[in-house]
C-alpha cells in the first residue's frame, strides 16, 4: 500500500506561483500513474494533471495547460506540481493520487480510477 503526503500549499497573491510536492511511501510508486486534483468548497473534485511511470507522458486539464507543470522523481518517491500565474478562483484543496492500473481513453481524468489519495493541501489565492 502506498501512502501519499502533500506539502507546499499556502497563501499566494493572484499571478503568483507555488510548487506542491507529493511524497510517497511504498515500493510501487515508480510503477503507478500519478495525478493531481483539486476541490473547492461546494464543487466536485477537478482533474488537473497526470503523469506516467517514466514521466515521459503527461496530460493536463485545459484550464491549467501552459501554467501548471507536473513532474516526478522516482528516485525520491516524489511528485511535483509547479503552478504559475495562479488565479483567485483556483483557491481549493489540492490532492495527489495514484493509480495502479491502466484503463482506456482519458481514464486519468476520473478521480474514481485512482486507488489511493493524499490528505490534501490548502492553496489560497488572494485577489
Amino acid at each position: 500500500q502506498v501512502q501519499l503526503v502533500e506539502s507546499g500549499g499556502g497563501l499566494v497573491q493572484a499571478g503568483g506561483s507555488l510548487r506542491l510536492s507529493c511524497a510517497a511511501s511504498g515500493r510501487t510508486f515508480s510503477r503507478n500513474i500519478m495525478g493531481w486534483f483539486r476541490q473547492a468548497p461546494g464543487k466536485e473534485r477537478e482533474f488537473l494533471a497526470a503523469i506516467g511511470w517514466s514521466a515521459g507522458s503527461t496530460e493536463y486539464a485545459g484550464s491549467v495547460k501552459g501554467r501548471f507543470t507536473i513532474s516526478r522523481d522516482n528516485a525520491k518517491n516524489t511528485m511535483y506540481l509547479q503552478m504559475n500565474s495562479l488565479k483567485s478562483e483556483e483557491t481549493a484543496v489540492y490532492y495527489c493520487a495514484g493509480a495502479t492500473s491502466w484503463y482506456g481513453g482519458d481514464w486519468y481524468r476520473s478521480s474514481v480510477k485512482y486507488d489511493y489519495w493524499g490528505q490534501g493541501t490548502q492553496v489560497t489565492v488572494s485577489s
